[in-house]
């Protein structure tokens, strides 16, 4: 693609207001235009701690905004803090995050990169993956030291998670404090013009703000984005809670995933994850008491368009409507053998669900809930031994797992 700096006002403007539908807020909105119409290439900070490796689509909503602004000529440096990520980073959390092996660390970034790319644009010109250990590690105590002395106590505890734990009589470890300072001068060493990040991050790149003017650089500009709650309407997505659509998820899973919402994140999930026209989502909301289900159907469709083309799309809408809707077996299933005649309910659904790393008490859920079904019979006895036919069987796990099972 062309990477000449685009300038032309009007397309400036529509790119800002295309950000409007998944901004919270923008430090500041003068800056950011004085920054675009410059002329000048950007250096926008993507920077991320690799505490686990898998994405979701609410850490893509701030990769398609700069991927939009990688189509103006800018350039992501997409900052991996593997030496920030031995630390972590407390926000929203009630206490200390225990600390990752480097290996494990290097494992994560190179997975979060691969999943970065599959919305960012590749080429070198735009985008550049560095590490913060670059400078962390060479840097001696007594710099530290005298970066640490540019920064108060009192500004350092007004950061509202440790408000909160101060308030409950939770404690606060001194390399919890320092992680604003580290994360905030990484946009020192990067020369940063622009980040965006969630809006739980503001505290943080705020003191990048700080850091570059003390530097004697202009401060960069922060683009905060919307946080929704995950697909249980309560958290936000997260994938120890399970309530989120990764990247990596196939399109069955995202579209399973996005049918599972409650109606009321409908709008807010089209307004932040789909590039469906905003007027649209206007109407959608208004009407969605009348037409909840054919709006989610339309939301999942539009998800999995935008990660996997429409083709794929229009296949999984047709493969939900005829599974859940119809309550037919899906055509094509690959048989599975469990190597036994006779295999307890209990020991196949460790077999066919071992890739999502079943609990004991995962499996007993789901029996005792009446998700579980053997050719259309539901089964709630955790022990019951199954005779499995040369045939096999259809065995059905939730609303949208299907298996063929055979011996």
């Amino acid at each position: 693609m062309k990477t000449g700096v685009q300038t032309d006002p009007k397309v400036i403007d529509q790119v800002i207001s295309d950000f409007a539908r998944t901004t919270d807020e923008i430090v500041s909105l003068g800056e950011l235009k004085k920054l675009l119409t410059s002329g000048r290439k950007l250096v926008m900070k993507y920077g991320v701690d690799v505490t686990a490796p898998d994405l979701h689509i609410g850490h893509a909503v701030n990769l398609w905004m700069y991927r939009r602004m990688q189509e103006l000529g800018h350039k992501v440096i997409f900052l991996i803090g593997d030496f920030t990520t031995q630390i972590g980073d407390p926000t929203g959390k009630n206490k200390t995050r225990p600390i990752i092996p480097l290996d494990e660390i290097r494992q994560n970034a190179e997975a979060f990169i691969k999943q970065a790319m599959l919305v960012l644009h590749d080429d070198p010109e735009l985008v550049e993956v560095r590490r913060n250990s670059e400078w962390y590690d060479a840097m001696q105590a007594k710099e530290l030291l005298s970066l640490m002395s540019t920064v108060t106590h009192d500004r350092l505890v007004s950061r509202e998670m440790f408000r909160k734990r101060i308030a409950d009589g939770g404690e606060i470890y001194e390399n919890e404090l320092i992680y604003p300072i580290l994360q905030g001068y990484d946009s020192v060493e990067l020369k940063a013009d622009l980040t965006i990040i969630g809006s739980d991050q503001l505290f943080n790149e705020m003191m990048g703000r700080t850091f570059q003017e003390k530097f004697g650089l202009t401060p960069q500009v922060i683009i905060t984005t919307k946080i929704t709650a995950g697909i249980d309407g309560k958290a936000k997505q997260s994938k120890s809670l399970g309530n989120y659509i990764g990247l990596q998820h196939s399109a069955r899973d995202k579209f399973g995933r996005v049918m599972s919402i409650p109606d009321s994140l409908i709008g807010d999930y089209f307004e932040v994850y789909t590039d469906v026209p905003i007027e649209e989502v206007a109407t959608i909301k208004a009407n969605l008491a009348e037409n909840a289900m054919r709006d989610k159907l339309r939301l999942a469709w539009e998800i999995v368009k935008r990660y996997h083309g429409k083709e794929a799309a229009d296949k999984e809408r047709h493969w939900f409507e005829r599974t859940f809707s119809q309550k037919e077996a899906p055509e094509g299933l690959e048989p599975i053998s469990v190597g036994a005649r006779t295999i307890t309910i209990y020991q196949l659904l460790l077999k066919v669900l071992a890739s999502e790393g079943p609990s004991n008490s995962s499996v007993r859920r789901l029996l005792d809930q009446g998700a579980v079904s053997v050719d259309g019979k539901t089964i709630k006895e955790i022990d019951k031994n199954l005779e499995l036919p040369a045939e096999g069987v259809i065995l059905k796990v939730g609303k949208l797992k299907w298996f063929k099972v055979t011996p």
